[in-house]
């Protein structure tokens, strides 16, 4: 009697058990995604390093503080560049054309003056000429005035030549030193580091004294309140996404919170070591604060269907096989799938009772 009881506990148990697996699809949205990770960063941030090697001399801003492009976050010391530049304005104002005006002047003068002589000379040797045509003179006096005549002409040209040869000398030796000065003052302005960006300094990773170099990282400026989302996306995926999917965003820092974003830069090289490439998107309901390097888990949306035919994932073998409760296999086709569910295209109904598959 007591075996009999036990065997209709144990069938008992295990009817209960099977009639609690059996369900039935359900109508239901369902959303394809797209698992990703990554950090926040701030827009436009950076990191600042050093284009010259020294020792730095001032630090002209804190952590946290407010910076406009332009504004100087530290300098480097700099005496040699700076006394180049000093130098260089010095050749630059006497190289300049106005200081040499009165070269010029003199050199203009010196042409007028030629010129003149030429046509004094010029005249004495055609009278004199005239004049030995009517047998009056000597010859060697028309010798004499021809050859002052020539040595005026040449030196009129020769001086016509000495003024444009002195002009363009001047205006090369001003361009020249235009030039130094410019290049002595961009080297002496690499050692004034200055901000590229209005926004934050978020860090500064070197204090004053300490020695700097060009591979270094010496701070990191950001928009204070513009933040975009970098996610690394497998290879496996990455041609099922397209800039203006929606992203979904669940942060760390604001538990139990999803934050709307939309795909908006897809970068075309992939990291060799990651297999990922990185992939940008943008809130559209920011957080009412935000950090830089800040973690993130998104999932970015590939579809959605606000009513579908849906069953646990369990409950579909391979993704396209169910059982109903009888035992009878059913080849299904599937649609949409999350992590959780999956849409049932054709093969079954609403009204199909089914069990899950057998181990």
């Amino acid at each position: 009697m007591k075996r009999i009881i036990y065997l209709i506990t144990v069938f008992f148990l295990f009817a209960c058990q099977d009639k609690g697996q059996r369900i039935k699809p359900t109508l239901g949205p369902i959303s394809e995604s797209i698992y990703a990770s990554g950090i926040v960063k701030s827009e436009n941030q950076y990191e600042v390093y050093s284009p010259v090697n020294g020792i730095i001399d001032s630090i002209y801003v804190s952590e946290g503080d407010t910076i406009n492009k332009g504004n100087i976050i530290l300098s480097i010391s700099s005496k040699v560049p700076r006394l180049n530049e000093e130098n260089a304005k010095l050749t630059a104002a006497y190289s300049d054309i106005e200081a040499n005006l009165g070269k010029l002047k003199e050199a203009k003068l010196l042409i007028d003056l030629s010129k003149n002589k030429m046509k004094n000379d010029s005249l004495m040797y055609f009278r004199q000429k005239n004049l030995w045509q009517q047998k009056i003179g000597s010859k060697a006096e028309l010798e004499q005035k021809e050859l002052s005549y020539q040595n005026s002409k040449t030196s009129y040209y020769s001086s016509i030549v000495r003024y444009n040869d002195l002009k363009r000398q001047l205006n090369f030796n001003a361009s020249q030193s235009k030039k130094n000065l410019l290049i002595s003052g961009k080297i002496a302005d690499d050692y004034w580091l200055k901000s590229e960006t209005n926004g934050i300094v978020y860090s500064l990773n070197k204090e004053k004294g300490e020695i700097v170099n060009t591979q270094t990282p010496l701070a990191v400026v950001g928009d204070a309140k513009n933040f975009i989302l970098e996610l690394q996306v497998d290879e496996y995926d990455i041609f099922k996404i397209h800039k203006g999917l929606s992203v979904k965003v669940t942060l760390d820092s604001y538990k139990g919170k999803v934050f709307e974003a939309i795909l908006t830069k897809i970068n075309p090289l992939m990291n060799e070591r990651t297999r990922t490439f990185l992939v940008e998107a943008n809130f559209l309901n920011p957080p009412h604060q935000l950090y830089p390097n800040i973690s993130f888990e998104a999932n970015i949306i590939l579809e959605t269907k606000n009513k579908a035919l849906l069953l646990p994932r369990n409950y579909v073998l391979n993704d396209s096989i169910v059982f109903k409760s009888n035992g009878e296999k059913v080849i299904v086709k599937t649609g949409l799938k999350d992590y959780q569910k999956i849409e049932i295209i054709s093969g079954i109904t609403a009204q199909d009772e089914l069990i899950p598959p057998t181990p």
